[in-house]
């Protein structure tokens, strides 16, 4: 048996023994790694259609996070958080777009705000969300780099 197995193996029952005993083991705060964030940096680049693209998916993503709280529930509550929440996307999404420098892109972010914006109106608005909400982002697919 290699020298390296020699020792790993020890040390690594000695830990396990140490965690099943309910003993703590410190790690300093530096050997985590920093989360990592998709959240579009603003910079000079913020009209360029890559940022506008990880803007307006961050947005949907969020969205559907929010949604989902609603998605199981039923009644008034549930389908005003949904309206809400889908109008709340489409005012995003239409900010964000509005920083491209890329007239094909405004437009399509512009449908998918439209999208979110009849979802919002909509007096069922789960409808919307287990149908067109699933692929709404595709709609700006071709115009992201």
């Amino acid at each position: 048996m290699p020298m390296r197995h020699r020792t790993v193996m020890p040390i690594t029952m000695i830990a396990i023994a140490a965690l099943a005993a309910g003993c703590e083991i410190d790690i300093p705060p530096e050997a985590i790694p920093a989360p990592f964030s998709v959240a579009p940096i603003p910079s000079a680049s913020a009209g360029q259609p890559k940022y506008v693209c990880t803007a307006v998916y961050k947005i949907l993503t969020d969205g559907a996070i929010r949604a989902a709280a609603y998605a199981t529930g039923s009644g008034d509550d549930a389908r005003e958080g949904l309206q809400k929440t889908f109008a709340d996307m489409a005012a995003q999404v239409t900010a964000a777009g509005a920083k491209s420098d890329v007239a094909t892109q405004r437009a399509a972010v512009d449908e998918v705000a439209a999208a979110l914006t009849q979802g919002a109106q909509s007096t069922d608005p789960k409808a919307f969300l287990n149908g067109e909400f699933a692929t709404v982002g595709q709609k700006i697919d071709s115009t992201c780099p």
